[in-house]
Parts: C-alpha cells; structure tokens; sequence
C-alpha cells in the first residue's frame, strides 16, 4: 500500500503533467491543420486502403519532401487516431489507414469538417486569443485588439478572409444541418416560406430546400457575404443587415447567429425577426448551443469551447437554457421548446405567443 507521502508525490506528478498537456494543447490543431494541408486523408482514400510512408509522400505536392518529418507527424495523429496504423508481415513497410475521425475530413464527402479546420487554426483566428488577459483587465473585443477592426468588418475588406470565413462555415454548416434534417422530424412541413437569416452561402438552406422542396426560401445576409454565393434551386439570395429589417416568412430559421451578439444586440434581431413572421402561426428555429452545467458524453466540454470562440472573436457568448429563455422573452418569443439532438448544438424553437 501506498504511503501518503508517495500519493502526494503521485499527485503532485499527475498535477505536472496535466500542466504540461494544457501548455501545449495547440499542438493537437496544428498537427491537424497539417494533416489537412498536405491532403493526407485524401491520399490515403484515393488508394482505396492502407499505404505506406512512401506512397503518402509520393502523393504530396512535393519534389523533395522529408520522410522523417511526415513520420513523426504520422506518429503522433496515430496515437491521437486519427489514422490507424497497420504492420505488414515478414517486417514489410507500416502501412497507414483512415479512421472514422479522419474520414470527417475526405475533400470529397458531402460531410466536411476540413475547411471550419483551416478557417479555426489561421493566423487571423488565433492572434484574437493571445489578447484574453488584455479584455480582462481592460474589457473590449479580443479581434479588435488583436487587428483593429471587428470580424464582419475584415470579412467585408479582405476577400482572403472572407472567403475563408465563408468556406469554414458552409463546411460546418452541412454537418449541422444534416443533423437538423434526420432529428427535426416534419419540423418545416408546414412552412411555406422560409428565410434563414445570416445564412451564409446558401449551403445549409440548400439541404432544407432538398429535404423540404416544397419551400420557397430565402437567404439573407450582408451583401458582401452573397456577393459569393452560387445559386440554389429553390432560393433567392437577399442582401440585408437583420438589426434594420427581415424578410417576411412563415418561420425564421437562424443557425449559431445570436450567439455572435450581446444580449441586447440579440433583443433587436429578435424582435426583427417577430415583426418577420405571422403573429398566430410564425415561428423561429434556432440552431445553438445550450450550455450544460455538466461535460457532454460526446462532446466533452465543446460549450465551453466555443463560449471561449466568442470571446476571441466577437461580443457574444454561448447561453444556458434560464439565458436563452430570458433573451427569447424580451425579443418577443416568451413561449419556447428545447430539442436536444445528437449534436452539440440544440433546436430551440420559439413562438411569439
């Protein structure tokens, strides 16, 4: 048995290394983000299955790459499984192989996670962080000190940004949406119009319109955002800012929008969207994060996470389920429903009366 000197010691060495993993927690995104870079899940899927170090590296864009370095990266995203490793017979070469993790970042499946990757682990994403003890100590917005203008502003005036940005949320906005289409069961069967404020490209409307064909459907959005949207069968794309007005509809549809916002920004667009709907028979359809007072099975701590994504680059935040009640209350929706589905985010559907 042990003595209570050794489970100090024990402790205080569990303690050290749990430091030592927080300090160097990037490297999982970074290792990731060059995964992703160098198109390894994909080089590894054109093959069909498992290949060697070399048949990765031939597949590379790369007259002279350096096999050392790709096997310690190997090494560590196998560990981390997003790759599995596979031993030949009679010590032939270790082959490499997908997983279900790497799988989510195959170019060409309908279910991408690539791009949200690329968008999340950029330079202009990441400074925003290194400015939390500044906002603490003197309040403001992380991405401003961080590039002296707010989000939506660098969107509007670089094209490399916004096209980035753009990218990285149309990916994660076809994961959660097909989420939303298995789970939310005849949800808009009764809607005949519908406009999806701050819709992005279109992409996620698109997938309701599929699901849903009898919709006519409306995205919306600041005009430099559509400015690089392609056309989809059953939408029209209107330019617009949701704090002056919304496009009349039946239902309102809004994903991961207000928890961009502080909670007076989100009273307006709520009210905006109220005054968009039919008093009797309008409704909004929410698709946001519901903080939990415990770690998610699934998603482990990915509220909290994302809670943290806000702080670097915008005023909001994500909400607890007394918040969003409260918030939907004063914006014109005292009536509400939370729909969990297996996802991070939640259905929050929300009437005017």
């Amino acid at each position: 048995m042990e003595s209570q000197e050794a489970q100090g010691d024990h402790t205080l060495l569990r303690a050290q290394a749990e430091v030592w993993q927080l300090m160097y927690g990037f490297a999982d995104s970074m290792v990731l983000k060059c995964a992703i870079e160098l198109g390894i899940p994909d080089i590894i899927h054109s093959h069909g299955g498992p290949i060697s170090l070399s048949q990765i590296a031939s597949g590379l864009n790369s007259s002279h790459p350096d096999l050392a370095y790709l096997e310690r990266i190997m090494r560590y995203l196998v560990r981390k499984k997003v790759f599995s490793v596979h031993n030949q017979a009679n010590g032939g070469e270790i082959l490499y192989g997908l997983t279900h993790i790497s799988r989510w970042l195959l170019t060409d499946s309908n279910l991408c996670l690539s791009p949200m990757a690329i968008m999340e682990s950029h330079p202009w994403q990441l400074v925003p962080w290194h400015c939390f003890a500044r906002c603490v100590k003197e309040g403001g917005l992380a991405f401003e000190k961080a590039h002296g203008c707010g989000i939506w502003d660098l969107a509007s005036q670089n094209p490399e940004f916004n096209n980035l940005f753009n990218d990285g949320l149309a990916s994660s906005s076809k994961v959660v949406i097909s989420a939303l289409i298995s789970q939310y069961k005849d949800g808009f069967a009764d809607v005949k119009t519908l406009v999806d404020v701050g819709g992005g490209t279109g992409v996620g409307l698109a997938e309701i319109v599929k699901a849903y064909p009898h919709i006519k459907a409306i995205n919306f959005d600041l005009p430099h955002v559509l400015a690089t949207a392609p056309d989809h069968t059953g939408i029209s794309h209107v330019g617009g800012d949701m704090f002056d007005t919304i496009p009349n509809a039946d239902a309102v549809f809004m994903k991961w929008i207000l928890h961009d916002w502080r909670d007076e920004d989100c009273v307006k667009i709520l009210k905006n969207c109220r005054k968009a709907i039919p008093e009797k028979t309008g409704k909004l359809v929410l698709m946001e994060i519901v903080v939990q007072e415990e770690e998610d099975t699934m998603f482990g701590n990915m509220d909290l996470i994302f809670d943290l994504v806000m702080i670097a680059h915008t005023s909001g935040g994500e909400r607890t389920e007394s918040q969003w009640k409260k918030l939907l209350a004063e914006g014109g929706f005292p009536r509400y429903k939370i729909i969990r589905i297996p996802a991070f985010l939640s259905i929050i559907e929300a009437y005017p009366e």
